[in-house]
């Protein structure tokens, strides 16, 4: 799978506690920190400002901006989106080839735009990940 030094730089969890994928998980249950919805947000669409509420909607993201944390299932999409955000990454070798993959409608993918699928659920991302490795592994995409 990938690694997750990679995810904990997309998410800017930088501190070494997080380096293993336990601990990781331990971070995601104990709430990411908000700042992380506007990293990955600024990240995968820095022209849309309106983006990161796709990520966490904009009533329950204001309400998090008081905590400072978001809850497990909102820290769990994050790192989810930030996962494949790496991997089309290491596909495409470039943030706007990355960047087109994800937001435009891909036939494998009954012609669905890769990030939309990946923010609905697990699934979907699972779906994205087969055809990331189809790519980044030569198989037809």
């Amino acid at each position: 799978m990938l690694a997750v030094e990679n995810v904990i730089g997309i998410l800017g969890l930088r501190d070494k506690a997080a380096s293993s994928p336990y601990a990781l998980i331990s971070r995601i249950e104990d709430g990411l920190p908000v700042n992380a919805v506007e990293r990955v947000a600024r990240l995968l669409a820095p022209h849309d400002t309106q983006f990161k509420y796709r990520l966490i909607p904009k009533a329950t993201y204001d309400r998090r901006k008081t905590s400072h944390r978001l809850s497990s299932d909102e820290g769990t999409r994050l790192a989810r989106v930030a996962r494949v955000w790496s991997l089309a990454l290491d596909v495409w070798q470039g943030d706007e080839d990355a960047r087109e993959f994800l937001f435009r409608p891909h036939a494998m993918l009954d012609d669905r735009r890769p990030i939309d699928l990946v923010i609905q659920s697990e699934i979907g991302a699972e779906l994205v990940f087969d055809v990331l490795g189809s790519l980044k592994y030569g198989s037809a995409a």
